[in-house]
């Protein structure tokens, strides 16, 4: 139940959606009996739909944001105010159908006191895994995925086994985290504006000597919609810069062999809409993307700036 000094802080983001908003804090009312908190971080909501979210929700933390910011900094602005010993996060387009956030708690008792941060299955709603455990992400991993020829449903040592085990890194769509431990591996890294924000986060508790879990039995379901977005040549773009930051690093050798791999395979999808036309409709669109992934990679700028860029291109 909510409560002054909870035990958990749950932390949701959302873009103006209360239609998958409002489902998603009805489960976790309906299945959580842990004391806890409830902050929506509400971005750019419209002034009737702000004032929904108060009037059905008064239970609900709502944390008002209205300039350009990513995942990582919109979970931060909650995050930064979270009072709970844990902090849970999740995407506004989940629901839950079991004591996800009761049962993840229950795992920390049987965790070494080292472990920063434990998971559910992460299920679409027709039942296909999303991700359970994830292996660590390397250059060479992300390279094959961006031809879309990772799998991250293959059982491995990281993934896909039974019961509770260690895994190496996250998906941001759903986790428990002791908020010590988060707020000394530096929140969300706030670089990062459209991944993979989730995946270096896991990364650092790694490397902080901290470890991250998987509760097969435990299960949240996500809808993670499939369709390509308008803004998608503004989000790519985002992604891509952040993906040279990550697999990059400081290491002007490696950037540059990612970026020119990416613009080469972006290159490839250029040719192949000017082929099959590439001025009007979902093609105009894939067009414009590559084509701005390209630009991005020869850039040097940063994510949020890259959005900003192409966002305002239209």
């Amino acid at each position: 139940m909510p409560d002054a000094m909870p035990t958990v802080s749950i932390v949701i983001v959302c873009m103006n959606r209360p239609d998958i908003l409002f489902p998603c804090l009805d489960s976790i009312r309906a299945y959580t009996s842990v004391s806890y908190e409830t902050l929506v971080v509400a971005y750019m909501f419209s002034d009737g739909n702000l004032a929904l979210l108060k009037e059905r929700y008064p239970w609900v933390s709502v944390i008002e944001s209205t300039g350009l910011r990513g995942f990582s900094e919109n979970n931060n602005l909650a995050l930064r105010q979270a009072k709970g010993e844990f902090c849970f996060i999740v995407n506004d387009d989940t629901c839950m159908q079991m004591p996800v956030i009761d049962r993840l708690l229950e795992d920390f008792s049987r965790l070494p006191g080292n472990a920063a941060a434990v998971s559910p299955r992460i299920v679409f709603p027709d039942g296909r895994v999303q991700t359970c455990g994830r292996a660590p992400w390397t250059l060479c991993r992300y390279m094959k995925h961006y031809l879309h020829l990772v799998d991250e449903t293959r059982p491995s040592r990281w993934s896909m086994k039974s019961g509770l085990f260690q895994t190496w890194t996250l998906n941001g769509a759903c986790f428990l985290a002791r908020t010590e431990l988060f707020r000394k591996a530096g929140w969300f890294d706030e670089r990062y504006f459209f991944t993979p924000e989730d995946i270096a986060l896991g990364h650092n508790f790694n490397e902080l000597g901290y470890g991250v879990y998987t509760d097969a039995d435990v299960e949240i379901t996500h809808k993670a919609g499939g369709s390509v977005s308008a803004m998608e040549a503004a989000i790519k773009p985002a992604r891509v810069a952040g993906a040279l930051l990550f697999y990059g690093g400081k290491n002007r050798i490696r950037r540059f062999l990612l970026g020119s791999y990416i613009w080469l395979v972006e290159g490839c999808r250029v040719l192949k809409y000017i082929l099959i036309g590439h001025k009007e409709g979902r093609n105009r669109l894939m067009y414009r993307t590559a084509r701005n992934v390209q630009r991005t990679v020869t850039s040097g700028r940063m994510p949020k700036e890259v959005f900003e860029t192409f966002s305002r291109e239209g």
